[in-house]
């Protein structure tokens, strides 16, 4: 299931996210730092939904209350209850 997730707060614009039940295969970023982006899909490929939120929610970025991965958190999150509701 492809999810798109609009971001806020975070130099990337959007996040699109595909679930296999809830473990992500593919994380896609629009905007932001182009290393760090690159290097957070790959890194959260193959992992569950509970695992990306215990992993990246809370994290924050430059003195904001959130970051491109605290949005990833919250993306996959709302893709697996999109897909279960």
């Amino acid at each position: 299931m492809s999810y798109r997730y609009k971001t806020r707060g975070t130099c990337s614009t959007m996040i699109d996210v595909e679930l296999d039940g809830n473990v992500v295969k593919s994380v896609t970023f629009t905007g932001g730092c182009h290393g760090n982006l690159q290097a957070i899909p790959k890194l959260v490929e193959g992992l569950t939904v509970e695992q990306v939120e215990e992993k990246l929610t809370g994290i924050s970025c430059a003195g904001r209350p959130t970051s491109c991965g605290d949005q990833l958190a919250r993306a996959v999150r709302a893709a697996y209850e999109a897909e279960n509701h």
